[in-house]
């Protein structure tokens, strides 16, 4: 195995009004989001990191190896690096914490030094900024319906990691505020 694996680029925008399509992966695209513990939290950590940074979720689905979001700043400035790194952090603690045979299994051997250990894929994943109704409705459903397209379920309301269900005005697993572009 390298040394070093490329590192993804993600060009950011924190343009006040936008919304943030954000995408990342564990790493090496490892199916390991649904192990016990670790989705709740994720969401957990997701609810608390908007309450502390100020942002409305819109969206999200946690698949096993990779999340979406729809996200809406509240607060200008804001900082998108800084949202991802609070999301990230204390999953992949948590997430080692819970399952510690992650440690070794994730690890990327560094030439003359101790292995590093990565919950996440490096690089900052996908960021893409939205302001128009049709391109945010377009990425909800896109969103929703990652499960349905992967063939986990066959409506996007029975995957319980996702807003679909409070769009559908159900119980969802966590808070969402609803997107209206009459909001």
């Amino acid at each position: 195995m390298p040394e070093t694996e490329p590192r993804k680029t993600r060009k950011t925008y924190n343009v006040p009004g936008h919304a943030h399509e954000l995408t990342f992966s564990v790493h090496r695209r490892g199916m390991h989001l649904l192990q016990p513990g670790i989705a709740e939290a994720f969401l957990d950590n997701l609810v608390r990191t908007s309450d502390e940074l100020r942002f409305d979720i819109w969206a999200y689905v946690l698949m096993p190896e990779h999340v979406h979001l729809l996200i809406w700043p509240r607060e200008e400035p804001y900082d998108i690096s800084t949202i991802l790194r609070e999301l990230k952090v204390p999953v992949a603690q948590k997430a080692f914490e819970l399952h510690p045979d992650l440690r070794k299994l994730l690890a990327v051997p560094r030439k003359g030094r101790p292995p590093e250990t990565r919950f996440w894929q490096p690089g900052g994943g996908y960021d893409r900024n939205m302001f128009t109704p049709k391109v945010i409705e377009a990425a909800i459903e896109y969103i929703h319906m990652n499960p349905v397209r992967r063939g986990f379920v066959e409506a996007a309301t029975d995957w319980p990691w996702s807003s679909a269900r409070n769009y559908a005005g159900l119980q969802g697993e966590i808070p969402v505020v609803l997107y209206s572009w009459q909001s």
